[in-house]
This record gives C-alpha cells, sequence and structure tokens, in this order.
C-alpha cells in the first residue's frame, strides 16, 4: 500500500512538472498584436517578457524585464527597422516560422533558423528559443545581442555574437554611436561606430588582453563579468562585485549605455529596489569618443557631460546638441590675413583627433598663432610640446582633458562670427587681439603694400611702354563668321566689346579668388556666354590668367570647356567661354528642386572622366588639371560635363610624367601626395576624380555635417558601407541596380588610394565604365584626411 501511495505521489509530481513546462511553451498557431491583452508571452516565472512594446510613434519586438516598475528593455528584434504599427501581428505559424505580419499580408522573419519550429519558450533567464520536435534550440535570442549581456549569455568572436551596440536613446532601441567588440585574438573595447574600420586605434576602453582564439566574454549569476579562454579557464575578471550579494535573490545585466559607457548593474528583488551600478568601464563621462559630434567638444558640469561649441561656431540642432556644430557665419576667400578682420581664439585643456595636414616646431602659442595666420588653409591649429599642428575643419573626438598635459586649440574666426557662439566657464577662451602687436604687425603689412603699390606701377609704367608697339588684332563680326565655334584659334576682343557684351558687367555667374564670371551675349548671333574678369592684378592671378590661356587653347574635346577668346588690354585681363546654362556640377546636384536620376548622374560622371582622360594622354602635350572638383565642372543644356578653370592646370612637356609645384586644388579633392610634397602625377587628378565620383554616386557633399558623424565624411561613408557588404545605404530609397552601384563605388575606392601607384590611370578607369575591364575589390583603404591642406592656394569648395 505504502508503495502504491509513494507511486502515486510520483505520478501526481510528474504531471505538476509537466504542467508547469506546457505552461512555458508557446505552441504553433500562437500569435500576439500590440495595444491588446495578448501582446506578449511570459517567462515562466513572470520575470520576462518577449513582444510588442512601445517605441515612438509605434512599436517595437523585444524582450523585457517585466516584474519592475521602469520597464528595462534587454534585447530588440531588427533593431533598426521604423516603429511598427498597430496592425501588425506577430505569428508562431502552424508550420514552424517565428515572423512579422502586417495588414496587408507581407510578412517579415524574425529568426534564421535553419529548420522549422515545434514550439517557443521564454525562458526565464531572458533568453527566448525556438525548439525543434526533438526539444533541440534551433534559435534563440541570446545569439544575436543588442545592448545588453544577460547571465549566461557569452560575447564570442563570432559574425553577430561579438559585438554590443548602445542604444540611441533611453526610449529608442535603435543602434546609436557606440560599440564594444569581442575581437577574435583575446581583446575587449569599446570604439565609436563610425570609426569600425580603425577599431583598434581608436578605442578608449580595452581590457588589453591578447590571449589567442576562443576567448569569450562571459557574465554569471553571481555577477562576475570576465574572460574565458577556451580551455574554459578565465584569463582575465573584469568585475568581482558580485560576490557581495551572495545568497540574496538579485539580477545582473551588464549594458553599452548610451553614453558609450559599459556598466554592470544589479537589482535585488526582494528591496524590489532600482537598478545599482556595480561597476562601470571608466568614471570619466567624457572618455567615450564621439560623444559630441564634429566642430564640438565634451566637457564636464560636475559629474555630467554636455557638448560645447568652438568659438564661432552654433549648434546644428540645439534639441540634439550631440550632433555636432557648424560655423554660424560663411567662410571668406583665401586672402592675405589683413584683408579680412581675423581673430584667433584660443581654448584650452582639450584634446582632438590628430589629422593634421602640417606639423611645424614652435617655440610658443604666439608663434603657433602666426602659422596659423598666414596660412589661410588654416582653420585651427593645435599647440603642445612645441609643436604645432595646423589642423582643416570638421575637427572631431572633442574632450576636456581636465587639466592633463597642455593642449591649447587655436581658432580661426572671422569678423561677424561672434553672435550665438556659445560661451562656457568650462575652459578658458582668451581673444589674442593684444594692441601693441597687432599695431607692430598693421605697420609693417602697410609698409609691405606700399611698397607693393610701388613696384607695381613701375612695372605697369614699363610694361606700357613695350606693350605701344602690340597691335591686337580687331575683332569685326560678320554673318559668315559670328558663330565662332567655327574658328580654332581663341578670338582676341576689346575690352568695350565685352563691356557691352555683359551690359557693364551687371550680371555675376560666380567668383573666384582672383577673378568674378559675368554673363554675356555676343552682338550678332545672340550667342551667350560667360565672361571671366581678372579683378586684381597681381602675380598669383597673373599666373592663372596665363595657365588657363595656354592651357585651354590647346585644347577641343566635348568635355572641356572651350575657350572662345580673350582680351589683355592694360589691367583688363578677360577671358571669354561657352555659356553653360544649368552651371557648375554643384548646382546641378544640390540647388535644384529635383533630385538627378541615377543614369543621369553616371552620364555625367564618365563624361568627367572621357575630359580627363584626353587632358592626360591624348593632347599633344599632357595636362594635369590639379583642381578637379564639383565647382570646376559645368553641365550644359544637354546635361554633358565639360571640365573648367584650367587656371591650377601644369602643362608637361611631351616625355614628362611629373613635376613639383606647390600645393593646390579645393579642399576635400587633393590628393594625399601634394601633402607629402611628393612629385605630382597625373594620379593626382585620378584621387580628386574618385572623390567627384563618390559625391555623384551618393547625391551628396564630400563633407556633410547635417548626417551623423560616421557618415559626415564621404569617403570614410562610402568605404565602411562597402566592407560591410551594404552599398544600397548610399542612395538611400533610390532605385539602383545593386551590381551597377557596386561597379561604381569599387572605382571610386580604387581611385581615392592613397598611394598614386596603387590608382589605376584614367585610360582604365575608363575601360571600368565601359564595361570591358573588370573591376577588383580594392585594396583596404588608408582614411586618408582628404579635407586637409597646406597652403593658401587651395580654394573653398
Amino acid at each position: 500500500m505504502a508503495t502504491m501511495l509513494m507511486f502515486l505521489l510520483l505520478i501526481t509530481q510528474f504531471s505538476i512538472t509537466t504542467a508547469q513546462q506546457n505552461d512555458s511553451l508557446i505552441s504553433l498557431g500562437s500569435s500576439l498584436s500590440p495595444g491588446t491583452n495578448k501582446s506578449y508571452w511570459l517567462s515562466n516565472s513572470g520575470q520576462f517578457a518577449f513582444g510588442f512594446y512601445q517605441q515612438g510613434d509605434g512599436f517595437a519586438v523585444g524582450i523585457w524585464f517585466e516584474k519592475m516598475e521602469e520597464k528595462t528593455v534587454v534585447w530588440t528584434a531588427k533593431r533598426d527597422d521604423p516603429p511598427l504599427p498597430q496592425d501588425t501581428t506577430l505569428l508562431l505559424s502552424g508550420d514552424g516560422r517565428l515572423f512579422l505580419q502586417d495588414e496587408q499580408g507581407r510578412q517579415e522573419h524574425l529568426s534564421n533558423a535553419s529548420q522549422l519550429a515545434a514550439s517557443a519558450s521564454m525562458l526565464d533567464s531572458g533568453n527566448f528559443v525556438l525548439y525543434n520536435s526533438n526539444s533541440t534550440i534551433i534559435w534563440q535570442s541570446f545569439d544575436s545581442p543588442t545592448d545588453t549581456l544577460l547571465p549566461g549569455q557569452r560575447l564570442v568572436p563570432q559574425e553577430g555574437r561579438d559585438q554590443l551596440v548602445s542604444s540611441i536613446s533611453e526610449t529608442n532601441h535603435s543602434s546609436g554611436r557606440f560599440q564594444l567588440l569581442m575581437q577574435s585574438y583575446g581583446n575587449l573595447l569599446l570604439f565609436p561606430i563610425l570609426s569600425s574600420g580603425l577599431a583598434p586605434s581608436r578605442a578608449y576602453w580595452s581590457t588589453r588582453t591578447y590571449s589567442g582564439d576562443g576567448v569569450t566574454l562571459n557574465l554569471d549569476s553571481n555577477g562576475q563579468l570576465y574572460l574565458l579562454n577556451s580551455t574554459e579557464f578565465i584569463k582575465k575578471n573584469i568585475s568581482d562585485t558580485g560576490r557581495s550579494h551572495l545568497g540574496m535573490k538579485v539580477v545582473y545585466r551588464v549594458t553599452i549605455d548610451v553614453d558609450g559607457i559599459l556598466r554592470l548593474y544589479s537589482h535585488n528583488w526582494i528591496q524590489n529596489n532600482s537598478w545599482v551600478v556595480e561597476w562601470v568601464s571608466t568614471n570619466n563621462r567624457c572618455d567615450p569618443i564621439g560623444l559630441c559630434g564634429l566642430n564640438s567638444y565634451c566637457g564636464l558640469i560636475g559629474q555630467e557631460p554636455h557638448c560645447f561649441c568652438l568659438s564661432g561656431f552654433d549648434f546644428i540642432d540645439q534639441q540634439q546638441k550631440s550632433l555636432g556644430c557648424k560655423r554660424n557665419s560663411s567662410t571668406k576667400e583665401c586672402k592675405a590675413p589683413n584683408e579680412e578682420a581675423i581673430s584667433l581664439q584660443e581654448l584650452s585643456g582639450v584634446s582632438w583627433e590628430a589629422s593634421s595636414y602640417s606639423v611645424v616646431s614652435s617655440d610658443n602659442e604666439n608663434a603657433c598663432k602666426e602659422e596659423c595666420l598666414r596660412d589661410c588653409n588654416c582653420e585651427v591649429a593645435l599647440f603642445q610640446d612645441q609643436q604645432c599642428s595646423k589642423q582643416r575643419l570638421p575637427l572631431r573626438f572633442g574632450r576636456s582633458t581636465q587639466g592633463i598635459g597642455s593642449h591649447t586649440t587655436i581658432i580661426k574666426v572671422w569678423n561677424g562670427s561672434f553672435e550665438g557662439t556659445n560661451q562656457t566657464t568650462i575652459v578658458s577662451r582668451n581673444v589674442i587681439k593684444q594692441g601693441r602687436r597687432l599695431d607692430v604687425l598693421i605697420l609693417g603689412v602697410t609698409c609691405m603694400t606700399f611698397a607693393l603699390i610701388v613696384l607695381l606701377f613701375s612695372v605697369f609704367l614699363v610694361c606700357r611702354r613695350r606693350l605701344q608697339s602690340y597691335k591686337k588684332v580687331p575683332c569685326e563680326f560678320n554673318e559668315e563668321t559670328s558663330m565662332v565655334e567655327d574658328v580654332l584659334a581663341p578670338r582676341s576682343f576689346t575690352f568695350r566689346e565685352l563691356e557691352t557684351a555683359t551690359n557693364g558687367f551687371t550680371e555675376r555667374l560666380g567668383r573666384g579668388a582672383f577673378s568674378t564670371v559675368f554673363k554675356g551675349t555676343l552682338p550678332y548671333g545672340s550667342r551667350s556666354v560667360a565672361v571671366k574678369r581678372l579683378e586684381k592684378v597681381v602675380a598669383e592671378g597673373e599666373v592663372e590668367f596665363r595657365n588657363e590661356m595656354r592651357s585651354i587653347s590647346r585644347t577641343h574635346h566635348r568635355n572641356l570647356l572651350r575657350l572662345l577668346g580673350y582680351c589683355h588690354e592694360g589691367s583688363n585681363w578677360l577671358l571669354v567661354y561657352d555659356y553653360m546654362s544649368n552651371g557648375s556640377l554643384t548646382n546641378f546636384l544640390f540647388k535644384s528642386e529635383m533630385k538627378r536620376n541615377w543614369d543621369e548622374r553616371i552620364r555625367i560622371a564618365f563624361g568627367i572622366a572621357k575630359g580627363i582622360l584626353y587632358l592626360h594622354e591624348e593632347c599633344e602635350s599632357p595636362i594635369i588639371h590639379c583642381d578637379i572638383s564639383p565647382n570646376n565642372i559645368l553641365i550644359d543644356e544637354n546635361h554633358s560635363a565639360k571640365i573648367a578653370d584650367f587656371g591650377l592646370a601644369k602643362l608637361l612637356k611631351p616625355d614628362q610624367t611629373r613635376t613639383t609645384t606647390r600645393i593646390r586644388g579645393t579642399r576635400g579633392f587633393v590628393a594625399p601626395e601634394w601633402h607629402k610634397n611628393q612629385p605630382i602625377t597625373a594620379k593626382a587628378d585620378v584621387y580628386s576624380f574618385g572623390i567627384v565620383l563618390l559625391v555623384i554616386v551618393c547625391h551628396r557633399k564630400s563633407v556633410d555635417m547635417s548626417v551623423p558623424d560616421r557618415e559626415a565624411i564621404l569617403a570614410e561613408w562610402v568605404y565602411e558601407c562597402f566592407k560591410a557588404n551594404d552599398v544600397r545605404r548610399l542612395v538611400g530609397d533610390e532605385q539602383v541596380e545593386e551590381e551597377a552601384l557596386e561597379r561604381m563605388v569599387r572605382i571610386g575606392l580604387w581611385c581615392i588610394q592613397e598611394e598614386p601607384q596603387v590608382r589605376p590611370v584614367m585610360k582604365k578607369v575608363v575601360a571600368m565604365f565601359e564595361g570591358t575591364l573588370d573591376i577588383p575589390i580594392p585594396p583596404t583603404l588608408t582614411l586618408y584626411s582628404n579635407s586637409s591642406a597646406s597652403s593658401s592656394h587651395l580654394r573653398s569648395c
């Protein structure tokens, strides 16, 4: 009898256990809908929930702690997708698939299980799993962590399981700006996502463990966070804090928070308190690199981090200061420092990412300031340890060093830039207009200017006497010769003719450092022309004028702007070109109401490539343009590209392949060899074309501070997307054949390789466009700061 009673008790216990297991199992055919009483599935104890939670103006699918007053989300499915509408349904279908379905019946799978599921379960560990018919797990949420690691979960060096990515905010769980990565050789590090290609060099925290393959990051139920090698031996204890809670009902989690700091949290169920921070990767909340956006820096008020702008800059968005800052006034043309009232503002105790284009020795800060003031391309100088590092904007990764070291940032500010400038008491800013030194400087510059005027006047008198023997070829128009394209050589115009043609130079089309372009109409045939007038007859301007005459008069190609004529009367220097009704490529792409379609953009890029090929290989004397940029590409009425502005071009001898010259070009499109004082070859134009091609392909500027930091530098962003096999992100919603898109991206990446010898010649680039030459995978790109330059010969783009 006793035996029978024991048997019945065992049967009862088995039945209860089975019932509990069945209660935690989710059967096929089950579904969830947001905004209803069936919007989530609970774990057996009710501690965790899997299902829909509110996010923004819609819903997301995830896992959270259900028993807490503050809902703590620990995992989100498809976190970077837009919020789901209320009519979405989550189904574990009768055939064993887990997917989302909208009102129109469209489906999106949530798991990548290789088998069909027989059931599912929300476990008390916080892991949502799918089982096959043998009760074997075929998919689990633990294998695709988002921003949180739970006890029993591991980070392993396998794609998709090796990282945590912070969220955008506490209420938006889409991917944020920071990443925790378990590297394949055993090192754990934190770094900003925008620099994933350079993660080791830009890491702001690391375990510095190089223990070989198979190392994993683990969190156990006692709150210990540690690295374990492939033989299950603990290589490094990161946190031992959990021992103080032994025997208590405490739950732990490790999260990479919105601010980029890794934290270990505990929650005591008995005391029912809030989350308590047990361990942090760093106590300085400005340590995470990239917490503040471009041209801004992180400083602490108390212990709280805040973003601040440089002098002369304002926040892009006052409501989202982490987006960075932009100048609050436009920059001026590159001129002598006394022509524009330029002030130098000083910022102490802030460090930045090193991206200098020139480093010179300076005995003191004043010497560094003078170096930057003389170089109109220098927008910021960093002084430390008798080194003056000149930099171009944008600056990034700015952090207050809290008195550590002797960093001094010198910012060039144009007059009128102070209105609305953000001031702060965190660091000192001192205007360096020291009256007596400035007076001496003004006196010296004034004397030099007067001497230059006297010299120019003397030269003018000598030239005038010599020019008395010069006879200008008269320009007589008639019906037979009014079409200037019938005349092979550029024609000579009188100044009065061009003054009349332009109606007194009233309609301005554009302006450069030494010249202004006006629209005009020739008297016969009503032909529209563009008249380029040299405004200041100084040495550099005259060199540009003669360069342009000498270079373009020898060319004739459908993708080059044609020189129709010129005028040189005394101080009047003018060039006459065909008028391009659609303006520059910059205006064509970015100032038009309609977005240019893919085929049209690629046709323009192909035309530019053919024009450069003509200059390099098909002219009698090869020409290096030296300034290929969207501002120097014009678009005619048929949307054909015309390369213009040969003022900086270098005309080579027939057997010459390289030249040495001072740096020149447009900021953001200048090849690295210019900055290294290396000989310049046609490959410099290839680099510039590569950047132009990426601008055309992505339909955005080479540097755009209105987008997230990781996308601000176009070349870096393109390379990151290509490396991630996600080039479609570059064109957004535009309908483009992916194969064609990748082809253009590969061409661009080949062209912008740092070493000139690695870049293809333009003949091969054209063959790549035509499809007659295969395009291999480009080498790893060294992300050179192409927005840099080291001379006043650079132009603003």
